[in-house]
């Protein structure tokens, strides 16, 4: 399977919450850092808007014969409803199934066999959730079920989709799920640009949903992998849950098991038809590519979509927290120890103070927390503070996390963190350390330009989140504006006792830590993400 799910962002300052930024990357270099301004960009960036919706942004760096895009979806898990968690998820695995010209042998015959899945499925599942239900009867349904399944099998062609990407010299082929979005990404050499518009085109215009109740299954198994069978999944999952208990943003990306047994493809087919509208859908094409020779391939191949409707705005918002929550997991893990704390969306006046914030307090090894409790006191093997988890679309948590070291507890570094947390909140910082965030901010910006493709990813990140891909370079100005005030400002409002939810693995019996856990909390969120 080439999908994963993560998640993704722009800055690694802002988006270090679920240390998720999924860089397929390819070895072509930008121009020279001196040389990579707004104004430069703004040169060779073409925004074209299709008439159904459809925004694409095209960057033309002639470096080498190749090119990279990225296409976001503004769907994630914050779409969903309960009884269909993960469903978002489950449709990015299914956009690399094929098309009705891609994947099958046979689409009229193939066709048929999947109309007939989806009433052998409705009738099996219909039947099982009766109460009552005779076993027999139920066991009859599922074997028709799974016959209809092996019928339908005979007309595919597994694969074929990155079979065609990957003989055309394509790299990178995969997606990424979050609970804000859905992103599609690979690089092709120069000469493959019209085969990307129709293979791209082709699988939002005519998506097939086959093999779905298969694919259904390695989503299961890739959650009982990553949260399941992970004791910081696990935590992260409970103490999401505890921490909104009204916002989407609890729930799992990967979904609720229950809902992964549950449903169906006729979900995900109404999924799509509400989310995957061209209005709701940026592509950033990045390389050796000329607007004039992209915007009437786009036209040509993406303009056959429909527009439709925007999908409807989330109405749930999550009420303000008046109390301390603790969520508690007792496992043979190393100790763990999480707070998360309430915040506004990342098109917030405040944003650019937040991130200084999690940088001074938390941000790599010249942090206060890293001295403090990992270089000095040596009670933990990892610590981090970021802000912008689960997402950072709507309202969302500022996280600090600690792993304890060997020999020492939990408690140990609960005190540790609380200390410096009532530090930062009750003092301004010092001007070195203001000075550093903003040189790290500007360093980011110049890593984030590094490759064609992670550019890609950053530009319809920003166009998605803010409307207009120039935040990506405006956002540096206003970190570099950020005073010691306004850092002072938002930890004295978020850092509050009453706004916070605590996450703890307790250990017991013999622990057993994993490798990354000593190094840092990144990869732990990681694969707790979903």
């Amino acid at each position: 399977m080439r999908s994963q799910t993560s998640s993704s962002g722009a800055l690694a300052a802002r988006r270090a919450a679920a240390g998720l930024l999924v860089t397929a990357s390819l070895a072509v270099m930008a121009a020279p850092a001196t040389a990579q301004s707004l104004a430069d960009f703004e040169k060779k960036t073409t925004v074209h808007r299709l008439e159904n919706g459809w925004t694409f942004l095209i960057v033309e760096r002639p470096v080498a014969p190749v090119f990279s895009f990225a296409t976001r979806a503004d769907v994630g898990g914050a779409q969903e409803v309960a009884g269909i968690t993960g469903l978002a998820h489950m449709f990015e695995h299914m956009a690399f199934k094929g098309t009705d010209k891609v994947g099958t042998k046979d689409y009229a015959a193939e066709k048929a066999s999947l109309e007939a899945i989806d009433r052998a499925y409705e009738a099996f599942d219909r039947e099982r959730r009766k109460k009552g239900a005779d076993p027999a009867r139920v066991k009859d349904l599922e074997d028709a079920w799974k016959d209809a399944q092996e019928e339908a099998a005979r007309h595919v062609v597994r694969n074929e989709f990155g079979d065609i990407v990957d003989r055309q010299g394509g790299v990178g082929l995969n997606a990424f799920t979050t609970s804000d979005a859905t992103v599609y990404f690979y690089s092709l050499p120069s000469n493959k640009l019209e085969l990307w518009a129709y293979l791209e085109s082709e699988r939002f215009l005519h998506p097939v949903l086959r093999e779905f109740y298969k694919e259904r299954d390695v989503v299961k198994e890739e959650r009982r992998m990553r949260t399941e069978s992970q004791p910081v999944g696990r935590l992260i999952e409970q103490f999401l849950a505890a921490a909104f208990v009204a916002h989407p943003y609890g729930q799992p990306v990967v979904g609720h098991m229950s809902d992964l047994d549950s449903f169906s493809a006729r979900d995900a087919q109404a999924f799509y038809r509400t989310h995957y509208v061209p209005s709701s859908m940026v592509t950033a094409v990045v390389g050796d590519v000329k607007a004039s020779e992209v915007i009437p391939m786009v036209e040509r191949y993406f303009g056959r979509i429909p527009g439709g409707d925007p999908p409807p705005p989330l109405r749930t918002m999550e009420p303000a927290q008046n109390g301390e929550r603790v969520v508690k997991l007792a496992d043979p893990s190393q100790p763990v120890y999480a707070e998360g704390y309430h915040k506004p969306a990342a098109t917030g006046p405040d944003n650019e103070a937040y991130d200084a914030l999690a940088t001074i307090l938390g941000g790599g090894r010249t942090s206060r927390l890293y001295r403090g409790l990992v270089r000095d006191a040596r009670i933990a093997a990892a610590v981090q503070a970021f802000s912008g988890f689960p997402g950072d679309k709507y309202p969302n948590l500022f996280m600090v996390l600690g792993i304890a070291a060997k020999g020492h507890t939990n408690d140990a570094v609960k005190e540790a963190m609380r200390a410096e947390i009532e530090r930062i909140r009750s003092e301004e910082v010092g001007d070195a350390e203001l000075a550093a965030v903003k040189a790290r901010a500007k360093a980011d910006l110049i890593r984030s330009l590094a490759s064609n493709q992670r550019l890609a990813l950053n530009l319809a990140d920003y166009q998605t989140l803010h409307g207009d891909w120039r935040e990506l370079f405006l956002s540096v100005n206003r970190i570099d504006r950020v005073t010691k005030a306004d850092i002072l400002k938002v930890a004295k409002a978020t850092l509050a006792d009453t706004n916070r939810t605590v996450g703890i693995i307790e250990t017991t019996g013999s622990a057993t830590p994993k490798p990354s856990a000593s190094t840092s909390a990144k990869p732990a969120l990681a694969a707790a993400g979903g």
